[in-house]
């Protein structure tokens, strides 16, 4: 109450002895209110970053130790974290120091938030002619015989959800191309999701290519046709050539149709 009081009396005096030297009053509000919105505007970014240091610390989306990726692709482990700032120590061997009102406005994906492992998923499309069970079977041979896969085991919960712990392969979509394979398999190590992807294709590359059944990746592609008759030239997909190099029915239909000559 005192210090209310001795406060009002400190800004009254100076009030008075403003307008003794010719100080308006309106003037003296005016300079105020300026120089706190230049003050105001000056110390925004730190109250937030401090303010944002908070939550994060309250509410601890990270910790110390964890390996968290950003929305733009960025991977590292937290290394610090502060009232301002946290810093990252990235996967290439860099610092890299976010404010903490920026990270709060980041998605951020925490990859060692209570379990390391982590589900992946890899697509492989073979062809129509190929044996697809036994391409399903292969990809999830390929896939248990790599390093940091979990080969099987109980179920991983995740919430009040179940997934099988072992590789497996599903039938995703009958593409234009192809058929299209979907592997999904969990990883131990989040760190090493990349070259984890890498070992896993290329030990499905092998085995398609050790496999005596008819397994073979698929791929976009064309073939050009020449007509003996016109010596015009089409452009016809492989799958209506015959594997001697002869003309189906329906594309030598099409080139006696599309010839405008005739």
């Amino acid at each position: 109450m005192l210090g209310g009081i001795r406060g009002g009396i400190i800004v009254l005096t100076l009030v008075v002895a403003g307008s003794l030297v010719g100080l308006r009053i309106g003037n003296i509000v005016l300079s105020v209110t300026v120089f706190s919105a230049v003050v105001g505007i000056i110390l925004a970014p730190i109250v937030g970053n401090i303010l944002n240091g908070i939550f994060v610390l309250a509410d601890q989306p990270f910790e110390i130790g964890d390996m968290i990726e950003l929305n733009d692709g960025t991977r590292g482990f937290v290394d610090d974290i502060t009232i301002r700032y946290t810093k990252i120590f990235t996967l290439d061997n860099t610092f890299l120091v976010i404010p903490n009102g920026n990270i709060r406005e980041r998605d951020v994906t925490n990859y060692s938030a209570e379990d390391e492992r982590t589900r992946l998923t890899v697509d492989v499309l073979v062809t129509y002619e190929s044996d697809i069970p036994v391409a399903r079977e292969l990809i999830e041979t390929a896939a248990r015989e790599t390093e940091n896969v979990i080969k099987g085991g109980p179920d991983i919960r995740i919430g009040s959800a179940r997934y099988p712990a072992s590789p497996r392969c599903f039938i995703a979509e009958f593409a234009d191309d192809g058929v299209l394979l979907r592997l999904r398999f969990w990883a131990t190590k989040p760190y090493t999701v990349m070259a984890t992807e890498s070992a896993v294709r290329t030990e499905i590359r092998r085995r398609f290519i050790d496999s005596e059944s008819p397994v073979e990746m698929a791929y976009p592609h064309r073939q050009l046709v020449i007509d003996d008759r016109t010596g015009d030239t089409q452009q016809a997909r492989a799958d209506d050539i015959l594997s001697d190099g002869r003309e189906t029915e329906s594309t030598a239909s099409s080139t006696e149709t599309d010839d405008p000559r005739r």
